[in-house]
């Protein structure tokens, strides 16, 4: 009986172990072009920074920056499940009310490097907004 125990409560530590050690970390600086609806198209860079305190399993959490030349910083977060990743960012300077969420699949390019492709949508920018963007991790 107590071998059963002893191997249950292994078994149970090596799990809770491995969902704690699992996260997949996609933090990085990312290179981006993008095709925003109303301002067309842009590039941009990305910088994603893990956050393992709000992380376990397959969900993490991410400090998210954007910087996009002629626009300005866009400050935000991340949530991710697996290889999706939703994305909340606001420009610094808010009477624009350029700010939005986008939701983007995490992929290994032909380089074996991280890259996504986003869908965003920002609901008060210039009457309601959307756009894509392709980013690569540098």
């Amino acid at each position: 009986m107590k071998y059963w125990i002893s191997v249950l409560l292994l078994s149970v530590s090596l799990s809770t172990y491995a969902e704690q050690t699992s996260v997949q970390d996609f933090s990085g600086v990312y290179n981006c072009v993008g095709d925003d609806a109303h301002e067309g198209q842009y590039t941009g860079v990305v910088t994603m920074a893990l956050k393992p305190a709000h992380s376990k399993g397959s969900y993490a959490s991410y400090d998210f920056k954007l910087e996009v030349p002629g626009y300005g910083l866009y400050l935000g977060h991340a949530a991710a499940n697996g290889h999706h990743v939703a994305m909340h960012f606001a420009l610094q300077d808010q009477s624009t009310k350029d700010y939005g969420t986008g939701i983007a699949e995490m992929k290994k390019n032909a380089k074996g490097q991280w890259s996504f492709h986003k869908f965003y949508f920002e609901p008060e920018f210039k009457g309601g907004n959307t756009g894509i963007e392709d980013c690569s991790v540098q």
